[in-house]
Order: structure tokens, then sequence, then C-alpha cells
């Protein structure tokens, strides 16, 4: 990382920061091709014309835990605080295509997000919630089209039609070759899936998010802003190219493409990076797409606040991070904001941490003035002459990524991973140099003993119980038909143009689990080895 010059400080990703802007920063500026009107080509200003003027971003809090039941009161009480849209966790088991009784399971079954294996826990998940009432994002990539068909499968058994179904799958499995690591098959069969799942929302849940193409995931393993964005879009056109390949119009499926960032506390840079990120993806989508509808060009995107920046020491200081990473996103012009808890770097987050968290966003939404105009920063100085930089920084890195072949061709040489890896480590020397400050951490220590902190935790007898409800749901089924089903899903995944999803809808349907569903899938692609590993 670039050390700071005399001129001032340096932002996130190493650009400069100026201690003050004057018109000289925008001498060569063309407002009309960098800014455009709010709703309006390249979008700079916002996807929508109104933005928050007219209804604010969608309040939607990420949680799952334990049992389907247990989270289900959790978004019961969600809800009833206020929430207008559900985030899903999943556990580790059910993020890497395993049943709650795997030997690949054990110790993990409820702790990082909710266990689903099958289709009578997704019914349990959603138990008296109006499924064609609520929006539903789910955070879910290598098995993201077996839980969107459980969650199609309930929604029609509360008499919900497909089309009427509103929310998101993540479904952006490149991102887990890169900074996560829950990816089940091969980047190509990974994106063969990611096309059928595209053709399959256009036929049957036209209004349904089919995918979150994740930069967040990548600035938590330690990503700058300037990575976030390049790395994130680099994956956008990967999918783009691979649903034209497969002989989609680009028109057909863009319009219902997604994205997810993070928001840091570095408000003025995470402003600039939104606003840079909007830019590039309305040319890249006109100029290399042939892209005709304008909805086809807008990067709407769901935010996260910065769970990397929340601290174990003096937790209840996260309530401050939390607020300016989510006004960050606010002005930044988010579609829709998760906040983060102030207790979730000690453990799962408590209820009242919870209600506080989404108490954030309502203050924000209803006690500020940031909803009476749709464009605060459009013009300032300082946010343009950032954005101008973080865009450029971002197509040089991007065109990096093209020199090695595109995105895929680059997580196969370890390229992102290793770039966001360097990063991580500045940041960690910054810290432990005591260059860059973390109040609570290395700077404004509590001296003496702080309060104890009772954690949320899950319970230890789940894992046997999970067990259980499987062991009953496998002998009180038609053994031969799951059979039936899962042969008809492996000829389809071993076939060139069968759209997977709808043998597999079917498997679901006759009650196979979700472990079934992804052994008999590995049986024909394979599974992923990473380029490190071998």
């Amino acid at each position: 990382m670039t050390r700071p010059t005399d001129s001032g400080r340096l932002s996130e990703s190493g650009l400069p920061v100026e201690p003050v802007y004057g018109p000289d920063a925008l001498a060569d500026w063309d407002p009309a091709a960098q800014l455009g009107e709010p709703g309006g080509y390249p979008f700079t200003r916002g996807v929508y014309p109104t933005m928050y003027t007219g209804r604010p971003w969608t309040v939607r809090q990420y949680a799952g835990f334990g049992t389907a039941a247990e989270s289900n009161a959790r978004y019961r009480q969600l809800i009833e605080h206020g929430t207008t849209g559900l985030s899903v966790a999943f556990d580790l088991p059910t993020q890497m295509g395993y049943d709650s009784d795997a030997p690949q399971a054990a110790g993990e079954v409820g702790k990082v997000g909710v266990a689903i294996d099958s289709v009578e826990d997704m019914r349990a998940l959603f138990d008296g919630i109006p499924l064609g009432e609520v929006s539903t994002s789910m955070t879910i990539n290598a098995p993201a089209a077996l839980l969107l068909l459980l969650y199609q499968i309930v929604a029609e058994e509360q008499g919900v039609r497909p089309a009427a179904l509103t929310g998101t799958v993540q479904n952006d499995v490149l991102k887990e070759y890169i900074a996560r690591g829950t990816y089940i098959f091969p980047p190509q069969p990974s994106l063969r899936l990611t096309a059928d799942l595209f053709r399959y929302c256009g036929a049957e849940l036209p209004r349904w998010n089919t995918i979150s193409i994740s930069g967040y995931h990548m600035a938590e393993a330690g990503a700058t802003p300037v990575q976030e964005i390049a790395f994130t879009l680099a994956n956008g056109i990967a999918y783009v190219r691979a649903a034209v390949a497969a002989g989609m119009d680009v028109d057909a499926f863009a319009p219902r493409l997604s994205f997810f960032f993070v928001a840091r506390t570095t408000l003025l840079e995470e402003v600039a990076k939104f606003r840079a990120a909007r830019r590039i993806w309305a040319r890249v989508m006109r100029e290399e797409f042939g892209a005709r509808n304008p909805k086809s060009q807008t990067l709407r995107f769901h935010t996260q606040t910065a769970g990397v920046q929340l601290t174990a020491q003096q937790p209840e200081v996260n309530v401050a991070r939390v607020t300016v990473q989510a006004l960050a996103a606010v002005l930044g012009g988010t579609q829709s904001l998760h906040t983060n808890s102030y207790d979730e770097a000690l453990a799962l987050p408590s209820e009242s941490a919870a209600r506080l968290a989404l108490r954030t966003q309502q203050v924000l939404a209803h006690e500020t003035d940031v909803t009476a105009t749709v464009d605060p920063f459009a013009g300032s100085y300082a946010v343009e002459s950032l954005t101008d930089a973080v865009e450029e920084a971002a197509l040089g890195l991007m065109r990096r990524i093209e020199e090695r072949g595109g995105a895929v061709a680059a997580v196969e040489q370890g390229f992102q991973k290793s770039e966001i890896e360097r990063s991580a480590y500045a940041v960690a020397q910054e810290i432990e140099e005591g260059e860059r400050v973390v109040v609570g951490v290395n700077r404004f220590r509590t001296e003496g003993q702080e309060e104890p902190y009772v954690p949320l935790a899950v319970d230890p007898g789940l894992e046997a119980a999970q067990a259980q409800r499987l062991e009953r749901l496998r002998a009180g089924r038609d053994a031969a038909a799951v059979r039936s089903a899962l042969d008809a899903l492996r000829a389809a995944a071993g076939s060139r143009d069968e759209n997977v999803l709808y043998p597999m809808r079917e498997a679901l349907r006759a009650r196979a689990t979700l472990g079934e569903v992804c052994d008999a899938l590995r049986e024909v692609w394979g599974a992923y080895e990473p380029r490190d590993a071998l």
C-alpha cells in the first residue's frame, strides 16, 4: 500500500485524498457525461429518478441460526419491529451442499446460519410468514438453485404463484473461489448452473433477482474499495458472457441482475465507490453487450455494513461504526441495507442487538434529512474527484483481469486471491504498527476489566436433533421416487442443453435432501479443488 504524501492522506485504495478540493479539481469535468440525471445513463446519481424521496431503501436484516424453527421466531420478531425484507443466513453444511448428518457437517450444524436439509426445513423456516408479501434474500451460492426451488415449493404450498415471488439469491460462486471458499463444483459447471437459473427464473419467477454479484466477501477478506468493485464487476461480466453464450438475449435477463457491496467507515471513498461502480457497469452493459433496456444498464445493489471493522474490544463502539457505515451506504444510493449488530464480533447477534441495528436504519430513514433530496453529493469537488479516481483505478484493474483471459481464467490463476491477500497483509501491518487507528484496539483502550458479555449460544443438541429429522424424512418418503428423480437430474446434468432446475425441482418435491441432490451433481460434474491445494 502506498504511503501518504505531504499533500494529504491516502484513501483505503491508496488514492491521494487532498486536504482541500476546489473548482480546479473538476476543470475538465463534463457533468452531462459523468453525471447525467438521477435514474438516467450513466446512473452516477442513482438508479431511480426519485430515489429515497419516494420511499426509503429496503430495510433487510440478515439473520439465521440453529434450527429452522428458531430462525423463524427471529424473522417474526424482525417483521414485528419494522423490517421490510428478510435475509437468510445458512449454516456451512448447507452452503457446501451437505446434509446435517454428513461426516463433513460435524460440529458446524446451525452455527453460522440456519440448517436446511429438505423441503420440511424450508417449510418450518417460513411458517406463518406470507411469502407473497415479503421480499426474501438468501445468502447462498453453490447450491443457490436448490434453496430457490425449495422456497418456490413452500410458497406454492401457501397458495402463492411463483410469478408473485420477489427476492434474491446470491448465486455468485466466482467470488467463492476468490475469497470465501464455500464452492462445490468447478467453475465451468457452476457457470452453467448460473445460466440455467437465469433461464428458469425468466420463465417461472420473472420478479426474482437471479444473482447478487458480491464484493462484500472480498472486502471482508481484505480487498480495497477499488479491488472490491473491479473484481465484482469483472465477475459480473463473466456471468453475462456465460448467459449470452448459452443463447440468452442480454435484455431478457440483465434487468434482474443485482449486486452486493460492503460499506466501510471511510464514508467519502465509499460514496465515490458506489457512484463509480454504477457508471462503469452502465457503460459495460451498453458498449460491450449492446444492452438497450435502461434496466439492463442499472447497477442495483444491496449493502451490508462492514463486519470486518467491528471489534470484540469495547463492542458498544461498534454502534458508532455501524451508523457511519450505514450513512455511507445511504448517501451512496443503496437499494437495500443490512446493519450489523454491535455484538457480532463476539457471537451470534442477541435479540436486543439485532433490534438496535434495525433501529439505526429507521433513525436514518425517518429522523434525518438524507431522504429529502435525491443526490446530496452531486457536484461535490471532493466526492466527484474521488469518484473519477476510483473509476480510473478500477478500470485499470479490470484490464489486468482481461489480459489474463477474463475473470474465470484469473480465478484459476489465483490472481484476485493473491491481490486481496497483499492488501489484507498491508492493513494488518498498519494496525500492528499503529499507523492505522482502531479505536479500542490499538488506541483509546479501556484500562481494567470490561463488563462480561453473555453471547447467544446454539443448542449443542441441535446436530443430533437435525439428524433424527433426516432419519424420519428418509423413512417416510417414497424411496423409489427419490431414486428416479435423482437419476433424471444426473441425466440432465450430463446433457449439454437441458435445464437442470426442472429435474432438480422434482427431486426436491419427492423429498430428496439437499445433500443427495448435490451429491448427484458431484457425480457428474466433480468437485472443485483449489489451485493452492493441488
